[in-house]
């Protein structure tokens, strides 16, 4: 091929048109750009769109993990409210219930299991010398342990 150009184009041409057969140094250049500009965007997205989560990492399980299922939800539906609702829920600290509760199960379920019968033995030492405790808990033991309501 001859490197010589047609006769009808300007003798000045810019840079970025190359000649026949040489590699196009301007294309790879923007498709590298383009390659690493689309990886950053993306991996900015992904940032932002974990933003909610990350910030929920240090509060309660349950809040944690009702915020993991609302930004999987705005993910793969495109509903962005829901990225929303676990973005607020995430800023706001859910006072902690499950504590006291179980604080108070826990009182309840004791309670429960204590009978009259031991609740009316003293603290003394009967005539074989062995202690209440022992017979407040050999009372307990023979008392059948009922769960649940009936």
């Amino acid at each position: 091929m001859s490197d010589q150009l047609h006769p009808l184009a300007p003798h000045h041409l810019p840079g970025f048109i190359t000649a026949p057969g040489e590699t196009d140094v301007l294309m790879v250049g923007m498709g590298v750009f383009l390659i690493v500009a689309v990886l950053a965007v993306g991996n900015f997205y992904l940032q932002l769109h974990t933003l909610p989560e990350r910030m929920a990492h240090k509060s309660q399980k349950l809040q944690f993990e009702i915020v993991a299922v609302l930004g999987l939800l705005a993910l793969f539906t495109h509903i962005h409210l829901f990225w929303i609702a676990g973005l607020l829920l995430a800023l706001i600290d859910l006072p902690d219930f499950s504590t006291p509760l179980r604080s108070i199960a826990g009182s309840v379920e004791k309670i429960a299991d204590g009978s009259p019968a031991v609740a009316g033995v003293e603290d003394r030492d009967d005539a074989d010398g062995a202690p209440a405790a022992v017979e407040k808990a050999e009372l307990r033991a023979s008392k059948p342990k009922v769960r649940g309501h009936a």
